[in-house]
């Protein structure tokens, strides 16, 4: 069993930045996947980046390409979500996700809002 604890997310006006931060309950080195994922009320749960361990290749959806940038931290063993140019359509839950042993876990989540 993992646990994920998420933090970082808030309210902040278009054009801001927030950091989002995922700390699980076991080495991030023991991850296949890591990701943030995104869900908006009464919508499916959507991909927003992320990150293969063996090759550091990052995916993003094409909705946030150029704004937004995943990566891990090993001295901390987080994973981490910078978002810039925040978007009032990027207001949603946001979910940590790990892959491991073919088993997602999943984050509780942390609401992210953009507004004026």
């Amino acid at each position: 069993q993992v646990q994920l604890v998420e933090s970082g997310g808030g309210l902040v006006q278009p054009g801001g930045s927030l950091r989002l931060s995922c700390a699980p309950s076991r080495t991030i080195f023991s991850f296949h996947v890591m990701g943030w994922y995104r869900q908006v009320s009464g919508k499916e749960r959507e991909m927003v980046a992320r990150i293969i361990s063996s090759t550091s290749i990052t995916n993003y959806a094409d909705s946030v390409k150029g704004r937004f940038t995943i990566s891990r931290d090993n001295a901390r063993n987080t994973v981490n979500l910078q978002m810039n140019s925040l978007k009032p359509e990027d207001t949603a839950v946001y979910y940590c996700n790990v892959v491991s042993d073919g088993t997602d876990y999943w984050g509780q989540g942390t609401q992210v809002t953009v507004s004026s």
